[in-house]
């Protein structure tokens, strides 16, 4: 039984440090805020973060660094020493900052496109941009930007599950649906575990991609009932976390993006397991639902709780396109100790039975292969995230043509 799922690799806020961005970072549009005379001055809310560095937080909540002001759009930079903003508004000269005890601040017109931090060696990113991408020289930050781009969220929820950080991929032609992806923090950054999964790369055009980060408690959140492995008991927050997706991440993407068209959710592993989960738990919410080597098998591994093969088995044919996948193998996929899942093949690795005990089912139900069951084994494919990269195209096609 393949457990593995990715790290989490939780935002600290820090910045990342790259080399000097070449020409040519794209395409930008100012975004001109016509009459300001309802927006904050510039040096009250330099004096607001001055004075409680965690202001950067709530400032990002509605709009995002850097802010607009009456006076122009506020870059902040919480770092020691004498640096510069430079980007492609200024030609990537440079414009020496206010700095002062850990604190340095510019104030600039319009600007549009890529931007760093500079102290004439090293060119860092701004950790609290809304809008950034990636080029060669790793991490890019943007700042009013309308070509495909990534936004980030930060602190989202709180209330009833920890607040996290959402990543969105922006098509910049606007989108016409909506997927929800888990383990946000590996589906965009290439420096992610095992390289991340480039999803950028592979979304077709109008789909906005969310990902939602984990916060470490993956095991807890992305399971639907508690499992015993090894002595220890293990998840069962699945409920929780399909609540806090429907009803508070949801809401939230909507309020900023609007949800036209299909919605979906798609992950890997205990991310496909939860991706279920779900469109279960909200029948008729979730046009799509992908699971990419998912733990299907989860509930049986040292326990006799319902899998996720017995709750859909048990519910009948939903309106819902599911997509599975695995990598691995197996020989006989055999359920000899007579738990329900077949997971006893010494041979099966990437959750390759559990998956074809799934696909099985749902076509007992009455799924139809290629109009609402899409089934792809990649023979041998490890279970990472680079396996993962590269099919995702795989079920963000199937998301696209629905």
């Amino acid at each position: 039984m393949w457990l593995l799922l990715a790290c989490a690799e939780i935002e600290d806020n820090d910045a990342r440090e790259g080399s000097r961005p070449g020409d040519g970072a794209g395409d930008s549009a100012a975004d001109t805020a016509g009459d300001n005379s309802d927006l904050p001055a510039a040096s009250d809310l330099v004096d607001e973060v001055r004075a409680d560095h965690g202001a950067m937080l709530h400032l990002s909540q509605d709009h995002g660094w850097p802010v607009p002001t009456r006076d122009g759009y506020l870059f902040v930079y919480l770092r020691d020493g004498e640096w510069s903003l430079a980007g492609e508004f200024d030609g990537w000269t440079g414009e020496a900052m206010n700095c002062r005890d850990g604190l340095c601040w510019i104030v600039v017109d319009d600007p549009a496109g890529g931007y760093k931090f500079t102290n004439g060696s090293a060119w860092n990113v701004d950790p609290w941009s809304r809008q950034y991408t990636y080029d060669d020289n790793g991490e890019m930050s943007l700042v009013n930007e309308a070509s495909t781009r990534l936004e980030r969220h930060f602190g989202v929820g709180g209330i009833y599950m920890e607040a996290r950080t959402l990543r969105v991929l922006v098509p910049g032609g606007g989108h016409d649906r909506t997927l929800f992806m888990h383990d946000g923090q590996n589906l965009f950054d290439p420096e992610a575990i095992w390289g991340g999964w480039h999803v950028q790369d592979s979304a077709p055009g109008g789909v906005l991609v969310v990902g939602i980060d984990n916060t470490g408690e993956r095991f807890e959140e992305y399971t639907h009932v508690p499992d015993k492995i090894e002595g220890d008991w293990y998840g069962g927050e699945g409920d929780e976390y399909a609540d806090f997706v429907q009803g508070t991440i949801r809401p939230f993407i909507a309020g900023h993006y609007g949800e036209p068209g299909p919605v979906g959710t798609l992950g890997s592993s205990l991310g496909g397991l939860i991706s279920l989960h779900l469109a279960g738990r909200y029948a008729g919410e979730y046009a799509f639902a992908g699971s990419m080597s998912g733990t299907l098998g989860w509930g049986s591994i040292g326990a006799d709780n319902d899998t996720m093969i017995q709750l859909y088995e048990a519910a009948g044919h939903r309106d819902t396109v599911i997509y599975l996948d695995s990598g691995g193998q197996g020989n006989t996929c055999a359920d000899s100790d007579g738990d329900g899942t077949h997971d006893d093949d010494p041979t099966s690795s990437d959750n390759y039975c559990e998956t074809v005990q799934m696909r099985d089912t749902l076509a007992d139900l009455g799924y139809e292969y290629e109009k609402d069951l899409f089934h792809w084994w990649e023979p041998g494919a490890d279970h990472d995230e680079m396996a993962w990269a590269a099919r995702v195209d795989l079920p963000l096609g199937v998301f696209a043509s629905l």
